[in-house]
């Protein structure tokens, strides 16, 4: 499967963007999906997962702000994020795995990733 993400820019503190992860080659619906992240001189960290049955598991730092979707008709994977702060600002990869059992909330657990998308919010 091929990921490209999209939707990141330029936003104030409090705003919101939204990301997409879309698919080509393979139904995204067969895989879990992951939204990654990494500032500069910081190692990538989780930030959200869907799983097959679209259960969702978020980093606490994200949690009741950021929403990781769906849409199977658009083989794609959204993350809704809301009330956006300065540490968010980071490089946003999408990563997409088939592997039951890979650990969902490691880079480790996920074999096919998007180049990712600057996200950068100012204060």
């Amino acid at each position: 499967v091929q990921l490209q993400a999209s939707g990141g820019g330029l936003v104030q503190a409090g705003g919101s963007l939204r990301l997409s992860c879309a698919a080509s080659g393979r139904t995204l619906s067969n895989y879990r999906v992951g939204w990654f992240r990494q500032a500069p001189g910081k190692e990538r960290e989780f930030v959200a997962v869907i799983s097959w049955s679209a259960s969702t598991y978020y980093a606490d730092s994200v949690k009741g702000r950021f929403t990781i979707s769906r849409d199977n008709a658009k083989n794609t994977v959204y993350l809704q994020m809301n009330s956006l702060k300065s540490e968010d600002t980071a490089v946003y990869y999408c990563a997409a795995s088939t592997r039951i059992g890979a650990p969902p909330r490691s880079t480790n657990g996920y074999g096919y990733w998007g180049q990712g998308t600057q996200v950068t919010v100012s204060s």
